[in-house]
């Protein structure tokens, strides 16, 4: 899934002369806290509502506020994980997105992204989430699917992150098509990987804010 289809309809952009107090009903409205200002079809950068109301003046022009994330953005073609990465290393709910022109296309909000995730094939079909945690130099994604795949699972989706609390390591997620993974983590461990955590779908089903925790750990953000 792509950036441009994603964008969400509903979310306007404000331009220079609109005034702030717009921002804010606009704001409001939406239930946003950010909305993107676009110039003559240039993205401009984010206003924010601290901003706003801080300044308390709320009948002047949002083109006389300083502006933040000019360059949180991303092309119309890239992927979702992209947005993703975006949304985390601006810490904003919105990520505007230009076309190959640099115009502004539209805005995609940070829920748009994960509500498309959670549509996937890979979050939607059953099966259960393991975690290993392993050194670096011993990563092989095709030795632990041979693995997986000699006890009749696939690996449905895949990510990698580094262990915070040891920087030679990583923790490799995988979600796999089987409910069952007693058999595959008997196996893993009798190959000498270190399964840190399971997540079975029984367990996941149970509670919504479990399931949004998984959905966070998949994603990496």
């Amino acid at each position: 899934m792509i950036a441009t289809e994603l964008i969400n309809p509903v979310i306007p952009p404000l331009h220079p002369t609109d005034l702030a107090e717009k921002a804010l009903h606009w704001m409001e409205e939406l239930r946003v806290s950010q909305l993107p200002v676009v110039e003559n079809g240039i993205y401009a950068g984010l206003i924010r509502d601290e901003a706003v109301l801080e300044a308390a003046q709320q009948k002047k022009p949002v083109g006389n506020f300083l502006l933040v994330d000019k360059n949180c953005f991303v092309y119309e073609n890239q992927h979702f994980y992209d947005i993703i990465k975006a949304a985390s290393e601006f810490g904003v709910q919105t990520v505007a997105v230009l076309n190959g022109e640099g115009l502004y296309q539209g805005v995609i909000t940070l829920e748009d992204t994960i509500a498309a995730f959670a549509q996937t094939a890979a979050v939607q079909s059953p099966g259960a989430i393991l975690i290993l945690s392993l050194n670096q130099l011993d990563y092989s994604m095709a030795e632990i699917g041979r693995l997986i795949e000699s006890d009749g699972g696939k690996i449905l989706s895949s990510s990698v992150s580094t262990d915070l609390h040891d920087p030679s390591r990583i923790k490799l997620t995988l979600k796999i098509n089987k409910k069952d993974i007693s058999r595959i983590i008997a196996t893993l461990e009798r190959f000498g990987y270190r399964i840190i955590a399971t997540f079975q779908e029984t367990e996941v089903m149970s509670n919504d804010k479990d399931r949004l925790d998984m959905l966070i750990r998949f994603l990496e953000i």
